[in-house]
């Protein structure tokens, strides 16, 4: 504890408010990710079903999520962007000497979150503007620039972990191969981790909402399909991630062992080392927890033989914080198996009996697992964050050389605070008024997404996708 004491007292006096910051606005911007890459697919599989089946219910629910959907990404734009003011003001050591090869995925990003906003905007003001299937059609490139915006912003994150795609000079970057820059080693990984973990946390917050409404009565029609779509796309993706998750395990066991020592709770380079549930490191010792023994050393090489590199085998300033990482790690793994029984148990009653389970203790885990998937995929860049540390570019920048001289950062970070408030508390109090109107006008609600009233013609998109079916 002395020597941490220690280690503190040699860091910059901006590094803690810096840190602070940047965990605060990444935390409450991550949320917002899926909500704009995977709500939109959800839309349209609505969308696509009130085309195809002549469904007014699925129309009338793919028309509403569309306008959450626009103020949810007005949110997500506002909140992005001071992110990006914050990795210049607050890490220049970072910018300046790598930007030419840390930028190149953020110009990417650029790119990508122009066009999904001038596709979304098309989207939403195209109800009833539009024949069906070209507006439909309209709405495919939203999410395609939503998948490729945040491909981008994971690149960035996994050139981080891994970076490539330059040579180093004199302590600043030149020669920069912009391809191997954006697909690093860590890019397929982390990438597909991250876009699977966007539609479970989509998929299970949207039909979360509807599991409460269903659980305080409202059993028609329009909430089990509200809750169906959403949740069988979660209950698709669930094990899959399981799978990529597997691997993106193995991938940190071979590319950063010193992460994966502590995110295992290993201190000593060693084989048959047991997975172990819980526990802290203290004092130099394991305190706690439930060792399953050999199942990390099998886990990470397929045999108990496999050797696990202890994280005791750097000095101190070294190593990540072990027990966040640690902890990260079980909460990540322990909601990510409660999500996964929640799929097993709709996907085998859905094989019996194509219908949700009926039993009411269904709805009540739906109801909270969309508060499980965001502190799932929380947890999940707790980890991937810290477990870098304490190393801003893995192995050649320190975090401690990247923050800014600057003062006042405790100041911005209020300030930082105050923003994220006023937008969230805004959308909040729109989204509210629209569901509070949306339940008194019921299900007769076919208006234009903040256009003029319906008209006798607008009233027809529903029969006319009867007719195009």
């Amino acid at each position: 504890m002395r020597h941490l004491f220690a280690l503190a007292a040699t860091e910059p006096s901006q590094l803690m408010p810096a840190r602070m910051q940047m965990a605060f606005t990444l935390g409450v911007h991550v949320v917002l990710v899926p909500l704009g890459v995977a709500f939109t697919f959800i839309t349209l599989i609505a969308n696509y079903r009130a085309i195809r089946k002549g469904d007014d219910v699925a129309l009338l629910l793919a028309q509403r999520w569309s306008k959450v959907a626009g103020v949810l990404f007005a949110v997500g734009a506002v909140t992005g962007t001071v992110l990006s003011f914050e990795m210049g003001l607050l890490w220049p050591g970072l910018m300046d000497n790598f930007g030419a090869a840390y930028g190149i995925p953020f110009m990417v990003e650029g790119i990508f979150f122009f066009l999904e906003a001038i596709f979304l905007a098309i989207y939403i003001y195209g109800w009833n503007r539009m024949s069906p299937w070209l507006h439909f059609w309209s709405g495919v490139p939203v999410v395609i620039t939503g998948l490729g915006g945040t491909l981008a912003i994971v690149s960035a994150n996994a050139w981080m972990n891994q970076p490539g795609g330059f040579t180093l000079k004199n302590g600043r970057v030149v020669e920069v191969v912009p391809l191997e820059v954006i697909f690093n080693q860590a890019f397929w990984y982390e990438g597909l981790h991250m876009l699977l973990a966007a539609y479970l946390v989509a998929g299970f917050m949207v039909a979360s909402v509807y599991a409460v409404g269903m659980l305080r009565g409202r059993r028609d029609r329009y909430h089990r399909l509200g809750l169906l779509i959403p949740l069988t796309v979660a209950a698709i993706v669930m094990p899959l991630q399981f799978i990529v998750g597997d691997s993106t395990a193995r991938a940190v066991y071979k590319d950063q062992p010193i992460k994966f020592a502590a995110l295992e709770l290993v201190p000593k380079t060693a084989t048959d080392v047991p997975e172990t549930i819980g526990g802290l490191w203290i004092n130099g010792e394991i305190v706690g927890g439930i060792p399953i023994p050999g199942m990390a050393s099998l886990l990470s090489g397929y045999s108990t033989d496999t050797e696990i590199t202890g994280f005791e085998t750097v000095p101190e300033e070294d190593r990540p914080p072990i027990n966040v990482v640690h902890l990260s790690w079980d909460v990540m793994l322990g909601l990510g198996t409660f999500l996964l029984f929640i799929s097993a148990w709709f996907g085998f009653v859905w094989w019996r009996k194509r219908d949700i389970p009926k039993t009411k203790w269904f709805l009540r885990i739906v109801a909270i697992s969309g508060v499980a998937a965001v502190l799932c995929m929380e947890a999940g860049w707790i980890l991937t964050e810290t477990g870098r540390q304490p190393w801003v570019v893995y192995k050649v920048l320190r975090t401690s050389d990247a923050v800014t001289s600057a003062s006042g950062i405790w100041g911005s970070f209020a300030i930082a605070m105050a923003i994220y408030a006023a937008v969230i508390s805004a959308a909040v109090i729109v989204i509210r008024r629209m569901t509070k109107r949306w339940r008194e006008v019921g299900t007769s609600d076919h208006d234009v997404p903040y256009g003029p009233p319906p008209t006798d013609i607008d009233l027809t998109h529903s029969r006319s996708t009867k007719a195009s079916s």
